[in-house]
């Protein structure tokens, strides 16, 4: 793969709260780091995405009592997993992680930003109605193909990659610079469901400038 100006590296909340060490920390999640820097010196257009809950937001696990982070109630929206506090606006978690190279990031986006919504996607919050206007940033912009870095895998990642795929975009995932949550299979469930969805799934060393 080479990048063509039509492309956008996307970073997907690469946040202390995601970093191991933080509030719901991905396995391994730092190591998406070097791959991101790398991609970021070399791609045309770079946009970041960042996690930003109000205090307790209606996805805490705190705000249901008696439940427990992974488990699901329903919302009003459908099933809803709960999770730990995190990335609370304002908080060292909900910062972007300080080993990111982000001076040429031309846009960063923040989501979940209501009380009562979550949001994994970067085009859509999980209500399936509010758009974050990303959509259109990127019709506006000419760019036609999400190159997605990030985490998580099989929350974030999968709901933007199939988001984008939705809109019309070309979307390629950088398997070297993602990391799952991987609970009870869901990373190996999100690739499938990608693939099927036309995502290419590569490696950051077959990406030219």
């Amino acid at each position: 793969m080479r990048f063509t100006e039509g492309d956008v590296l996307v970073v997907v909340d690469v946040q202390n709260d995601f970093l191991p060490g933080g509030a719901l920390a991905v396995p391994d999640g730092d190591a998406v780091i070097a791959p991101i820097n790398r991609l970021v010196r070399r791609a045309p257009h770079v946009v970041v995405t960042q996690d930003w809950h109000p205090a307790g937001h209606a996805s805490f696990a705190a705000q249901h009592p008696e439940r427990a982070p992974f488990e699901t109630v329903p919302m009003p929206y459908g099933e809803q997993v709960l999770w730990p506090d995190h990335c609370v606006q304002g908080t060292h978690g909900a910062e972007l992680a300080a080993g990111l190279d982000l001076d040429r990031a031309e846009l960063i986006l923040r989501k979940g930003t209501r009380s009562g919504v979550d949001s994994y996607s970067a085009f859509m919050e999980a209500d399936r109605k509010t758009r974050t206007g990303l959509a259109g940033y990127l019709c506006e912009r000419g760019l036609t193909r999400l190159v997605l870095t990030g985490l998580a895998t099989d929350f974030c990642i999968l709901w933007t990659a199939l988001d984008a795929r939705a809109e019309g975009f070309a979307v390629a995932v950088v398997e070297d610079a993602v990391r799952g949550i991987d609970r009870d299979g869901s990373v190996s469930r999100a690739w499938y469901a990608m693939c099927e969805a036309g995502v290419d799934r590569i490696d950051s060393r077959e990406i030219q400038t």
